[in-house]
Parts: structure tokens; C-alpha cells; sequence
């Protein structure tokens, strides 16, 4: 499908991630893990992709993105911190491997919230909506060939891993269609605060 008027700006397409970061410790000992099986696996995917928690990956025009910034924001406000626990590996077949993400709830109930306040500003078109993972997971590598996903699925399903973090904030990254890097747009911290001071923050 051709996107449109992409050359135009404010129309100009970009792909979006709203996700949760590890601390730095955890994301280091990730980095090593998704390395190492980059090397013996020959996955590139693993060796880009940093560590993450997806909640949802969206495309939509730069225009939008003031607004949804402004939902995200007023999401965050009235969210508690996430207590985040990693244990061992699992897989999508025949393409992903992943770590295990064992306290889902908090995390299913954000992308839920997410996706009940902004799916709207989020879908670009009909062909191009946004997608909510509901499934949360820590992914190791992705676009598996038959091969790398059988070889490398027969190692990490033995294998073990645990760590555990604060998710105190998510993150909204960007990057052009024709480009590879995301970048940072925004860091969104939970303050659990109730709803009616929310309200008078934004109205007030």
C-alpha cells in the first residue's frame, strides 16, 4: 500500500512504539544476552533491537503526535509504577524468542488503558491500525528463519533467566519509515495520582 502525501510535512508517516525500559543493570545483562545470540544465530534483529517492553507500535502522521503525547500524559499521571518480573525464555514459532514477563497484569491493564483513550488518534487508516500487545514480553530476537528460531529455541527453552525492575515510566519512541533508529519523543512518568487532580491539572 503507498502511504500517501509522505513527503509533505506534518504528513510525513512515522512508526511509534510506546514501551517500558529496564534499569540500566538489567538492560546491560539483556544486551549481552540478544549479543550472544546474535553472534551464534547470525541474527542482526537481535544485535538492533534494544531492550524493551512494547505496549503498542503504531504508524500515524507527525501531526498527530502532539495530541496523543497529550493522552499519553494524562494515562501516565493516574498510573502507579509497574513491578516488573523476567523469568526464563519463551517463543512465538516460528519467528520470535523472548523473555517471560510473569507479572502480565499491571502491564495488560496500561495497553488496555491505552488503547480505551487513544486507539483513535493512533490508526492512521484503515489498512494501518494500531496494534496493542496484550502479550507482554521482552523480546530476545525476532524475524527468526526456520532454521535460527528451531536451533536457537532448542538452546533457550532450556535455558534461565531472571531479573526484575520498576517500570516508573514509559517511553514514546519514533523513527522515519525509511530509517532503522528510533529515537526518544517522550518519557511519560506514573504518578498515580487520582483522577480528579488530574483533571485539575489539565483544566485548571
Amino acid at each position: 500500500m503507498k502511504l500517501t502525501g509522505n513527503n509533505l510535512p506534518g504528513y510525513k508517516v512515522y512508526e511509534y512504539l510506546l514501551v517500558l525500559h529496564p534499569h540500566e543493570e538489567l538492560w546491560n545483562r539483556i544486551v549481552k544476552v540478544k549479543e550472544e545470540f546474535a553472534a551464534k544465530y547470525k541474527s542482526d534483529h537481535a544485535r538492533w533491537g534494544k531492550p524493551h517492553i512494547t505496549l503498542v507500535n503504531f504508524l500515524q502522521h507527525g501531526m498527530m503526535q502532539a495530541r496523543i503525547i497529550n493522552h499519553l500524559k494524562t494515562i501516565a499521571m493516574g498510573f502507579p509504577p509497574i513491578k516488573i518480573e523476567l523469568k526464563d525464555y519463551g517463543s512465538f514459532p516460528s519467528h520470535t524468542i523472548y523473555i517471560n514477563i510473569t507479572s502480565k497484569i499491571p502491564v495488560q491493564n496500561l495497553v488496555k488503558q491505552v488503547r480505551t483513550e487513544t486507539q483513535r488518534l493512533m490508526k492512521l487508516n484503515d489498512d494501518n491500525k494500531p496494534h496493542f500487545i496484550l502479550e507482554p514480553h521482552l523480546t530476545i530476537a525476532r524475524k527468526l528463519q526456520p532454521w535460527q528460531y528451531e536451533q536457537g529455541w532448542l538452546e533457550y527453552s532450556h535455558r534461565h533467566f531472571t531479573g526484575r525492575f520498576i517500570a516508573s515510566d514509559m517511553l514514546l519512541l519514533r523513527r522515519p519509515l525509511d530509517e532503522k533508529k528510533y529515537e526518544i519523543i517522550q518519557c511519560f512518568e506514573f504518578e498515580n495520582m487520582p483522577v480528579s487532580t488530574k483533571q485539575g491539572e489539565l483544566f485548571g
